[in-house]
């Protein structure tokens, strides 16, 4: 089965309200599955609009990160991401 993934490109505006986003989110990931492939670091943008923090996570299936995307614990938590961060999220199914 293939798995699913979600990526997000990420510039913080505000990195210390920004910590809360991360520390609330990760359990909400682990729960479903999900685990880090890429979680920052450094990175060069080759092409296309820069972020400045880049993440990937890898779920069992596609099911699950759409599961964890839109549920309604996430999307409060969210909340707190687009407040303080200018964001792009992809939900992918892998090969």
């Amino acid at each position: 089965m293939p798995k699913g993934y979600i990526i997000g490109h990420v510039t913080v505006n505000d990195p210390e309200a920004y910590q809360e986003y991360i520390i609330r989110d990760t359990p909400m990931i682990e729960a479903h599955g999900g685990r880090p492939i890429v979680r920052g670091g450094p990175a060069e943008n080759a092409e296309g609009p820069e972020f400045s923090r880049h993440v990937i996570f890898e779920f069992p299936d596609f099911e699950s990160a759409k599961a964890l995307y839109y549920s309604p614990e996430y999307q409060e938590v969210a909340r707190i991401r687009r407040e303080n961060a200018t964001s792009m999220i992809v939900l992918v199914e892998g090969v």
